[in-house]
């Protein structure tokens, strides 16, 4: 279970590596790398197959990037994401978010066997503030029914 000292630290880092933004711009990653950006994040793309996406530099792995990355958001399937958890913890990142449908239970095992603090199987678009439309209100729901992190 995610605890809610896991989201806030994830979520106060602002400068994120994003895995799983794709070139047709039409997956979940996309969405959530517009979104971060719009809530003050700053994002980088790590994509091998693409320089660049939406106009954004893209990066084929996490040490190609100029500046220290804090957190990585993964929005792969769960069969990629042990290997780019892996992966950011051998270049130093050790703050992780597993989307939802990303996580594993390698890679969760991974993070706990090596002191990386995680969250897994939510949404980060309902922790990210300013949480605005259905996220906001998707929040609200779990919160009275005592499912969001505590």
């Amino acid at each position: 279970m995610n605890s809610k000292t896991a989201v806030d630290n994830f979520i106060s880092k602002k400068n994120l590596a994003i895995v799983g933004v794709s070139r047709s711009g039409k997956k979940f990653g996309n969405t959530v790398n517009k979104s971060l950006k719009e809530k003050g994040y700053t994002t980088f793309i790590v994509n091998p197959n693409s320089d660049s996406i939406d106009g954004q530099t893209s990066y084929p792995d996490f040490k190609s990037i100029p500046r220290k990355i804090e957190g990585v958001l993964i929005c792969v399937p769960p069969a990629q994401t042990e290997l780019v958890v892996k992966d950011a913890h051998e270049t130093g990142i050790n703050n992780v978010w597993m989307q939802l449908g990303a996580q594993s239970e390698k890679a969760i095992k991974y993070c706990e066997g090596n002191n990386i603090n995680y969250v897994a199987n939510e949404c980060i678009l309902m922790f990210a503030e300013p949480v605005t439309g259905a996220h906001k209100f998707h929040r609200w729901v779990w919160k009275i029914f005592g499912k969001l992190p505590k």
